[in-house]
């Protein structure tokens, strides 16, 4: 029923990231099963039976989280399906999606992450060490995504104006600014990944013990492994270091739409979530040091 075509088409088109790609590919290919159980074609479906086959999955449990992105990716299957010919309508244009809770973005404390950062003895004095030093610090000290670091080569930083191309969701390209400490930590790290000679000479930047293309599991451990000497909070993704960044940025008085052009989202609603946090601060500090409070 398209499937294959449909992954193509969100891949190569609409460049969307490889996350997303899976996560649409998986929800496509479970309603595609579904119609196929009940004997029935894409282009039979209503407006009624799309409602209910959302409703059917959301009474096995699955969060409103997880039904909108069913929404979102089976809203996207159909315009597809209709720019092919294949259906006349898009028979989830119409059904709304569930509200969801708003969650304040999960930070973690940047003075304790700071100390960790600037350490003698927590990164190993090898390459290894070296390089988990040097993603975190470019997590911290960018708000990139993991995505994002991932795609970084050597040739993306520019040393003498100081800032690093970054290629964001669909390869939306940004620059954003390095910070003094991290740009001579980048020259090292670099430095030292050549003094490897690895067989397989990546232009990555980051890469594995063995010269390869650094994937999303090992970022994930990396973050994970340090975030645990200072926090026992359960979320210890990169995500969480892109959060800090943001709230950092604005607990020091940074300009909203300059921390949206930083992080590279579209819109400034992304953004205005790190407010929350900010208030939620300052509101802890208010009731810790006001003595009427």
């Amino acid at each position: 029923m398209f499937v294959d075509r449909f992954i193509r088409f969100i891949a190569y088109e609409k460049r969307f990231s490889e996350h997303t790609l899976t996560a649409y590919g998986h929800e496509v290919q479970q309603f595609v099963d579904y119609l196929t159980a009940l004997d029935t074609g894409v282009d039979k479906v209503t407006h009624r039976q799309a409602r209910a086959y959302l409703a059917t999955r959301f009474e096995r449990g699955r969060s409103p989280a997880t039904i909108n992105r069913s929404l979102a990716a089976l809203r996207t299957y159909y315009k597809f399906l209709m720019r092919e010919g294949a259906v006349l309508q898009n028979p989830f244009a119409l059904v709304k999606a569930l509200k969801t809770p708003k969650k304040l973005p999960v930070i973690v404390d940047k003075e304790k992450l700071s100390l960790l950062l600037d350490a003698e003895n927590v990164f190993a004095d090898t390459f290894e060490g070296l390089r988990d030093k040097t993603v975190l610090e470019l997590l911290f000290g960018t708000g990139i995504r993991l995505s994002e670091l991932l795609q970084i080569r050597d040739e993306h930083i520019d040393f003498y104006n100081g800032n690093i191309l970054i290629f964001g969701k669909r390869n939306k390209e940004r620059l954003v600014p390095l910070n003094k400490a991290l740009i001579v930590l980048l020259q090292h790290y670099i430095s030292e990944k050549k003094a490897q000679h690895f067989d397989n000479n990546s232009t990555h930047l980051i890469v594995t013990k063995e010269g390869k293309n650094a994937y999303p599991k090992l970022i994930y451990d990396i973050v994970t492994h340090y975030l645990s000497i200072i926090s026992s909070q359960r979320k210890k993704s990169p995500h969480v270091l892109r959060h800090t960044f943001a709230t950092a940025l604005l607990d020091n008085g940074a300009d909203l739409n300059a921390i949206k052009e930083l992080l590279g989202h579209a819109g400034l609603a992304a953004t205005q979530v790190y407010t929350h946090n900010s208030a939620e601060r300052l509101k802890s500090i208010y009731k810790q040091a006001h003595p009427k409070a």
